[in-house]
């Protein structure tokens, strides 16, 4: 099975209270990873992650570094158990995950610097100017002539941010010029589009303070070569060296998510099993709209653990 893994890290909006909570209390390794953020980031990041509460964990400056703690904990727990990756991926902020599992950026790093890249994210744009929407069942071209239209109309910003499915883009950038590509992309025969309940406008233009911000962090950071390989959410592209890795996630926060490019690119490698790696299903959500022909299981407590371990004795 091993040499057809991948491994799939969540990003933001996957957080849960409790999460995590379970393989703390099973597995000592995983009690290590998160004893290890809470002194990254001098103060308990476990407590709220396992009993919240949930308008804090909701931060995006906690939310950022607990999704990677609680994924870094599932996939060291599997290490344990002898499950490696041939190839790792992370959908934005997961992107970072993959790293700390591909051993090319070190957990306290990537822990303090998720929490700063949130803080920059929230402070880019103040609260209430920018905005996300989800379009649903359309396609990427006609989405992309909906927000140059909405662009022109309100001389705002608005951009697909996240590519996750066939059937489902994000669209981010300035209030006005979100909404209104919305509308026009439910003329241009979008089953849906729904405005996202979020904190800032990601991955669009907009997010260029942030960016510049976190350049400066991930420069003075030490990346080694990563010794899986990583697809990259802004290219797609599977990268083995440090210095791709770290322009990439400059890159990344005004970039758009390349999702279903990044899934293609690691069947075309000859993977055939993903598991998502730590909380919620999102990503193997994802996956069967991508390709229902592939195995999509998830490990974010002990149960999910146990069903990718009995799965794992299959595929031998």
């Amino acid at each position: 099975m091993n040499s057809a893994i991948a491994f799939l890290f969540p990003g933001q909006g996957s957080q849960a209270v409790g999460m995590g909570k379970e393989l703390a209390e099973h597995y000592p390794v995983a009690r290590e990873t998160f004893a290890e953020a809470d002194a990254a980031l001098g103060y308990a990041l476990s407590q709220l992650c396992f009993a919240g509460p949930e308008d804090k964990l909701k931060l995006t400056e906690i939310t950022q570094p607990a999704i990677l703690t609680v994924s870094v904990a599932a996939e060291r727990v599997l290490a344990q158990h002898g499950i490696k990756p041939a190839f790792v991926a992370g959908h934005s902020l997961g992107e970072y995950s993959a790293h700390v599992a591909a051993r090319t950026l070190n957990f306290a790093d990537a822990v303090r610097t998720v929490a700063k890249r949130g803080r920059y994210m929230q402070e880019a744009v103040p609260v209430g100017v920018g905005a996300m929407a989800a379009v649903l069942a359309l396609g990427l071209e006609p989405i992309e002539e909906a927000c140059r239209q909405a662009q022109q109309e309100t001389g705002g910003t608005v951009s697909a941010a996240n590519i996750n499915s066939p059937d489902q883009i994000v669209i981010s950038g300035s209030k006005a010029a979100v909404e209104r590509a919305a509308e026009l992309t439910k003329e241009r025969g979008a089953k849906r589009a729904v405005m996202l309940p979020v904190s800032a406008p990601f991955h669009c233009a907009l997010m260029r303070p942030a960016q510049d911000r976190l350049a400066e962090d991930l420069r003075a950071l030490t990346f080694s070569r990563p010794g899986i390989p990583v697809v990259t959410n802004v290219d797609a592209k599977l990268i083995s060296e440090a210095e791709q890795a770290r322009d990439a996630l400059i890159r990344q926060v005004t970039g758009a998510v390349q999702w279903v490019r990044s899934i293609q690119e690691l069947i075309a490698a000859g993977v055939q099993t993903f598991v998502e790696v730590g909380p919620g299903k999102v990503l193997t959500g994802l996956l069967r709209q991508i390709d229902r022909s592939k195995t999509g299981l998830n490990v974010e407590n002990e149960e999910s653990l146990q069903k990718m371990l009995a799965a794992e004795k299959r595929f031998r």
